[in-house]
């Protein structure tokens, strides 16, 4: 089997059943804001597009890249669709003019030939764009793992199809968190250490987990070539950024794992496996090309951002002319209040007022009351700052996905008045009847967390109130403070207060043991049950 990187998450996969072309992006996305790092414009790009399947592993535009394929991938090429609960990936592909498609099951196996795969979704509202997927194969010469930036929580499952010898993974994360936020300076790189950090955990979980032998870090980071956004390629020109590259990324395994074998995986790098062994070879970058790429980084990128100017204008003259301002409140008023007043459990666990200032539009979402209004002075939860022209062009082409469009591009601005509210950010994911319904249906779905486990003398819900993760696997106490590895969010057991975000508590008991050995918790649990029969 022989993998060929294609820059970001993007691979060419050569196999005894076919090849399979994953991923493909030359950019720009969000708005003309993310490059693949380092360029991969100089690939053959002509070739891969003859590949015999295409897999898109979810609607991300850093992984969906429809410019790209309209230019160099043929309409008749098998497609292998993720079964995702909502039908917008497919749709999107089917406007493309994509219409073979391979419909796949969750973590079932389909055999062409001598290639065995498995396309593994999560769904999830915070998985990607509601759903994000991982891709399994086995040719019978070799066993790979493209995990792409999917955080499967069922890994049992995902090791039935076998273990990997070559292990892809995302390990640099698509957020906009702190960079847009409204910080001191101080907090901003403080916070930004905290993300990096909790990203490295959680890449290395994974890798700890899948255990291969060989591990190629990918999926990121992006290139950002905007003026604006120039100071945020990787770590940030003052330490405020999160973006951390392949050769860090690397650094920082040999220090944590130092037996495990890691390889830049760059665009053109060629990685043949036969069983355990792996030979990889740079086809693109010469080792001195590589040196200066992450050696010399702000000067190559300078050099990306100097000359290529002309793709982010032309990519501006694509928007949409700003809709006045009254026009806007309209047309957003008749588009978003049918769906609020669908969306209880959102509405409830944003629990306030959501300030939006649209170039001169200045208006609120109350969830509560599920209205549109313009800004009358009340006291927000959330506040952002967006151009007119990027929420026109959302309009004009109905994106329902602002995570997926505006907020990635970071071209915005936000502050908030407490603790992150995963609610807001998922609704405005969802801004379709389809992803809210399916989402209400996913929150009634897991308030049913009835079992409990024993994780270091404390009596825990067993699944996290995020995605519901098994917490006896990937969770640690430490002071009274429980973390799931995941996401790296975090309880106050003492309390069962989330302290990531709003809502979202956790059910925690200390177990005490007496002299006799009785544990004091059941005792205590016991006695509550008596006490709510009697009151009853």
């Amino acid at each position: 089997m022989k993998i060929t990187g294609l820059g970001h998450a993007g691979m060419f996969i050569e196999t005894r059943g076919g090849s399979i072309l994953c991923d493909p992006v030359i950019g720009p996305s969000f708005f003309g804001s993310w490059f693949p790092f380092p360029d991969n414009r100089a690939l053959d790009w002509e070739r891969f597009g003859k590949a015999d399947f295409l897999y898109i592993s979810h609607r991300h535009r850093d992984h969906f890249d429809l410019a790209l394929l309209e230019r160099f991938v043929p309409k008749d090429i098998a497609v292998l669709l993720p079964e995702y609960p909502t039908d917008d990936l497919e749709q999107d592909l089917v406007a493309a003019g994509y219409t073979n498609l391979v419909r796949t099951e969750a973590g079932v196996p389909l055999q062409f030939g001598e290639l065995k795969l498995m396309v593994t979704p999560l769904r999830a509202p915070s998985d990607g764009p509601i759903g994000d997927s991982s891709l399994s194969l086995d040719d019978g010469t070799a066993s790979i793992l493209n995990q792409n930036d999917s955080h499967p929580l069922d890994l049992e499952k995902l090791f039935d199809f076998g273990k990997p010898d070559a292990y892809f993974t995302q390990v640099s994360g698509a957020i906009w968190w702190p960079m847009v936020y409204d910080l001191p300076q101080d907090a901003k790189q403080n916070f930004a250490q905290l993300k990096r950090d909790a990203q490295n955990k959680r890449a290395m979980y994974y890798i700890d987990k899948v255990d291969a032998e060989h591990v190629f870090p990918m999926a990121g980071p992006p290139m950002f070539l905007r003026e604006e956004l120039f100071r945020y390629n990787g770590t940030g020109l003052e330490n405020d950024s999160i973006f951390t590259d392949q050769r860090e990324f690397l650094a920082h395994m040999r220090e944590q794992r130092p037996d495990q074998k890691g390889y830049l995986f760059l665009p053109g790098t060629e990685v043949d496996v036969q069983g355990s062994d792996v030979e990889v070879t740079q086809t693109l970058y010469t080792d001195a090309e590589i040196e200066r790429v992450f050696g010399d980084k702000w000067n190559y990128l300078a050099e990306q951002r100097d000359s290529r100017q002309d793709e982010i204008r032309a990519e501006v003259a694509t928007r949409a002319e700003v809709i006045p301002p009254a026009e806007m409140l309209a047309a957003l008023k008749e588009w978003w209040e049918p769906l609020l007043r669908r969306a209880r459990t959102i509405r409830n666990g944003v629990g306030g007022v959501v300030r939006f200032r649209i170039g001169e539009l200045d208006m609120v979402v109350d969830f509560p009351k599920a209205k549109l209004r313009e800004y009358a002075g009340e006291e927000c939860i959330y506040w952002y700052t967006i151009p007119a022209d990027l929420v026109s062009t959302n309009i004009r082409v109905h994106e329902i996905d602002w995570s997926n469009s505006i907020f990635l591009s970071m071209q915005f601005e936000v502050g908030r008045s407490g603790k992150f509210n995963e609610f807001l950010t998922t609704f405005l994911k969802c801004l379709s009847r389809d992803r809210i319904e399916y989402v209400e249906n996913w929150y009634a779905e897991q308030s049913d967390q009835t079992e409990d486990a024993e994780i270091d003398g404390w009596t825990v819900q067993r699944r996290c109130p995020h995605l519901r993760a098994d917490l006896t696997k990937t969770g640690k106490i430490e002071n009274g403070v429980l973390t799931c590895s995941l996401h790296d969010w975090k309880w106050d057991l003492e309390t069962g207060r989330c302290l990531t975000t709003t809502g979202h508590p956790i059910r925690s008991t200390p177990i005490r043991t007496t002299a006799s050995g009785e544990r004091a918790a059941e005792r205590e649990a016991a006695e509550r049950e008596a006490a709510e029969v009697s009151a009853g």
